[in-house]
């Protein structure tokens, strides 16, 4: 502790700090970004030390040293990851389209701007893989938003740019496809989305599209796309946002690039119609059975906190779309009923039904990821055997364990 008056300094803590440092310094050097551990300290000082993976078939736990999802299959990724948008070859651009009121306003807001060439053009398209809609061209042939083209008066320049098209314009190198790899997410969040894409929607439901091209942001971290495959009722070309809070879904913002730089107002054309929900919550505060989340189009069911008799989980047997379940501990009346889900691809379990389903040899061959539900007072270490369990059953690598003895000395 400081002394009385004084607020804590830096050199207060530098062994604390050198010893971090250390173990930092190792983890660098080893190319590891984490490492589990589980430490046993004696009061005479006897200290055991375990190291827990890593493995590159485990994703990191969050804030505990229990091991995160557990990738089955080389490479396998969650449904809504692997979903390409519906073809919409009814879609067309919006009738606000207007190239040369564009291309007018953007030269009156940018007199001085350099403007890309066809040659540019040509070769942004070849990298991107498509042909740029021609509102996207016309933007960049006014101004390619290189930083290198506005010298020393750069910050004023990005100002005038933003006012000009609102938004960060990316410059016509730095467009990119907002593909599904661009949006990661973690396996037992991943696998809990679900793809909607409602008849009347403007915009499709999708985690990334190859028809999603990045040209900028909002300023608070949220992409602005041009959408080249939009829902049944959206026109091709308009605008949408990607938040940078969600991993799947996008936000309508303009009909068209001409109404996002001239600030046109949208005009409302969805009906909301309801649906059954693909990802049902049976819990106290949610749906209160098994039997009220089934439906045929059901993807995912979460049995969360549940203070009642155990549930069956028959109701949802034989459901062609299940294909997630995650349940807490105590909530399944019968673990091995989950054999019977034949079309699961990630399951989350209490270890305790994990370890009815290995016993049995009952664990669904049928999965790409599973994890196992541990709190973070749990002893990490027959969760890691668990682990391991499940992972051999893949022949998938496992949670090594590596195990330091010393003597720190008696405590004081």
């Amino acid at each position: 502790m400081p002394p009385p008056g004084r607020a804590l300094q830096s050199e207060d803590m530098q062994d604390e700090l050198d010893a971090v440092e250390r173990v930092r310094t190792a983890l660098a050097e080893a190319g590891v970004d984490d490492v589990s551990f589980s430490a046993k300290v004696e009061p005479t000082g006897k200290t055991v030390l375990r190291l827990l993976g890593p493995s590159p078939a485990v994703e990191p736990g969050i804030g505990n040293p229990h091991p995160g999802a557990l990738i089955l299959v080389e490479g396998a990724l969650p449904e809504p990851w692997r979903r390409l948008p519906d073809p919409t070859p009814e879609a067309t651009p919006a009738s606000s389209v207007d190239l040369e009121l564009l291309e007018l306003t953007l030269r009156e807001r940018l007199p001085d701007a350099i403007g890309a060439t066809e040659e540019e053009i040509a070769a942004a398209e070849a990298r991107l893989g498509l042909t740029l809609p021609d509102e996207l061209k016309v933007l960049y042939q006014v101004t390619r938003a290189r930083w290198d083209d506005w010298s020393d008066d750069a910050y004023e320049a990005a100002n005038r740019v933003f006012e000009a098209v609102r938004c960060e314009l990316a410059s016509l190198d730095d467009l990119y496809i907002a593909d599904t790899s661009n949006r990661h997410c973690r396996w037992e969040f991943a696998a809990m989305k679900a793809v909607v894409t409602r008849p009347d929607a403007l915009v499709q439901g999708l985690v990334g599209s190859p028809g999603w091209i990045v040209f900028g942001e909002n300023g608070g971290g949220d992409r602005l796309v041009v959408d080249l495959t939009p829902g049944p009722r959206g026109h091709t070309g308009q605008i949408i946002m990607l938040s940078h809070e969600e991993s799947i879904g996008a936000e309508i913002m303009a009909d068209s690039l001409t109404d996002l730089v001239l600030d046109r107002e949208r005009e409302e054309r969805l009906d909301h119609r309801r649906e059954p929900p693909l990802v049902a919550h049976v819990n106290h505060a949610s749906l209160q059975s098994v039997r009220e989340a089934a439906h045929p189009d059901l993807e995912v069911l979460s049995i969360g906190v549940w203070d009642g008799a155990p549930f069956s989980l028959a109701p949802v047997t034989g459901l062609p779309r299940l294909r997630t379940l995650t349940a807490y501990a105590g909530t399944l009346a019968d673990p091995l009923e989950i054999a019977e889900l034949t079309g699961l691809e990630f399951l989350e379990l209490a270890p305790q039904d994990w370890r009815v389903l290995l016993d049995a040899g009952a664990v669904p061959r049928s999965l790409s990821a599973a994890c196992i539900m541990a709190y973070g007072d749990q002893d990490p270490l027959p969760i890691v055997a668990a682990a391991n369990e499940i992972l051999a059953l893949w022949d998938r690598p496992q949670i090594i364990q590596t195990v330091l003895e010393g003597d720190l000395g008696p405590l004081a």
